[in-house]
């Protein structure tokens, strides 16, 4: 006999929006996993209303937790963080590394609720 595992998907609160940082990378933990948060206020085109993108904290590359301290910037239009180490560029809408393709980080489901920042 086995038995069925009821999935959860609710969604959680991760932070409060006053604990992001503008413009910046703050990590949370969710299920175990450093998450990297980047807060745009103004949006990705700099003049709609504000963003959060979540993608993993480790950086593939230096094999370090560090991506939350990554200098954001957009490239081509399309935001990014550059990893504090060795500088590769992911892109904070899929993860795709933009120095090599082939390599992606996870990236997470985030919104603003309220004053509420929260992951499906």
């Amino acid at each position: 006999m086995s038995t069925a595992t009821a999935i959860n998907n609710t969604p959680r609160v991760l932070c409060d929006v006053q604990d992001l940082v503008d413009d910046s990378g703050v990590v949370a933990l969710h299920d175990g996993r450093q998450i990297a948060l980047f807060y745009l206020p103004k949006g990705r085109d700099r003049q709609s209303g504000p963003e959060v993108f979540a993608i993993a904290n480790h950086d593939p590359f230096s094999k370090a937790n560090v991506i939350g301290r990554g200098i954001v910037g957009d490239k081509d239009g399309e935001p990014v963080v550059a990893s504090p180490i060795y500088k590769q560029h992911f892109r904070l809408t899929d993860g795709v590394c933009l120095e090599d393709d082939r390599v992606r980080l996870d990236t997470f489901n985030v919104r603003i609720e309220g004053e509420r920042v929260v992951i499906d």
